[in-house]
């Protein structure tokens, strides 16, 4: 992806990746098991952040809820 990634915003190539999970709603919310999961690519040089959602399923969810 490296060679294939160009900023929306300052046409740069260098960014780095992450991710964070959030809670849906209704039981999910009530018992604050994060099941939204996303990943996030940001531009070095200007901070333009992309979001996408990815798959939230799993033992994840699991560890999500007893860590919590």
């Amino acid at each position: 992806m490296a060679d294939a990634y160009v900023c929306l915003k300052c046409s740069g190539t260098e960014y780095t990746t992450g991710e964070f999970r959030t809670t849906g709603s209704g039981i999910t919310r009530f018992l604050n098991i994060q099941n939204q999961k996303y990943g996030t690519v940001t531009c070095i040089g200007c901070g333009y952040t992309e979001i996408y959602r990815i798959g939230g399923k799993g033992f994840g969810n699991v560890v999500d809820f007893f860590t919590n």
